[in-house]
């Protein structure tokens, strides 16, 4: 597993270092074998410490999560449970997953955008035109619904763009202000 662990202003010891490597193994070893690359952040906030884990599974899933907590390690150990328990919920769907993979056709590249939000100026705001801050490709994966479900979720998104594996068209689903899910299945052309 390539790992690495980071601080933000905060200085990461080998202990906690080793802490990190060996929780990661045991709960993400369970579910994936082969390499993987792992990212651990820790930052303060306020008199909090943050753990913030991004985990690339090297089969189009990413998984991410982070949690808060007085010291750093319990701080870990809430965003790697967090990780287990979707990898617990998922495991089924994440094997299936895998072997429709291989079997699946290359996906689409969309283009990204993040678009500045509260910060705009007066001039923006007269010209009613959002200033474009980051720019990206993602891929557009060809996914059943529920598997799209299972990516927002294990990769605790706010919202996923895939193409509709039951028609072929783009849906988009995301996660409500009250917490379930939305999908967005726009008119494919058919006339009733």
């Amino acid at each position: 597993m390539q790992l690495s662990v980071k601080g933000k202003q905060i200085d990461v010891g080998d202990a906690l270092r080793q802490h990190v490597e060996n929780q990661l193994q045991e709960v993400i070893g369970k579910y994936f074998s082969g390499s993987l690359d792992a990212q651990v952040t820790f930052s303060r906030e306020a008199h909090l410490f943050r753990s913030d884990i991004t985990v690339h599974a090297g089969r189009g899933i990413t998984l991410q999560a982070n949690a808060s907590a007085t010291e750093p390690y319990p701080a870990f150990d809430n965003a790697a449970n967090r990780i287990a328990s979707r990898l617990r919920r998922y495991k089924k769907k994440i094997v299936d997953h895998h072997h429709e993979q291989q079997r699946s056709e290359a996906a689409q590249i969309a283009s990204s955008f993040i678009l500045q939000g509260a910060e705009a100026t007066q001039e923006e705001e007269a010209n009613d035109n959002p200033v474009v801050v980051a720019e990206m490709t993602t891929p557009i994966e060809t996914l059943t619904v529920s598997e799209a479900v299972m990516r927002l979720d294990l990769g605790d998104l706010t919202a996923l763009m895939f193409r509709n594996r039951a028609h072929g068209g783009l849906n988009m689903i995301y996660r409500r202000n009250d917490g379930h899910i939305g999908w967005v299945d726009p008119d494919q052309g058919k006339k009733a």
